[in-house]
């Protein structure tokens, strides 16, 4: 099985604070449904300026993924 990290992210995305997000509520729900099961985390789509990034708690600490290179990262 592939990794969701590994997969292509080929959604519409807007830039906030000069991180990549998915345009729509819609994608990004999509892709927390998928980071949830590889990660066994409860993941949400979260709202972050107009743009909505993938929110969860891993291993205890908030971890939030924007997009990059149509990948999907963490952001600090």
């Amino acid at each position: 099985m592939t990794s969701v990290f590994s997969m292509s992210v080929f959604e519409a995305t807007i830039t906030v604070d000069d991180n990549d997000f998915f345009k729509g509520q819609g994608a990004a729900s999509l892709w927390a449904e998928r980071v949830s099961k590889e990660t066994g985390n409860k993941i949400a789509a979260k709202k972050i300026g107009n743009g909505w990034a993938l929110s969860g708690q891993v291993d205890g600490l908030e971890v939030i993924w924007g997009i990059y290179g149509q990948r999907l990262r963490r952001v600090e």
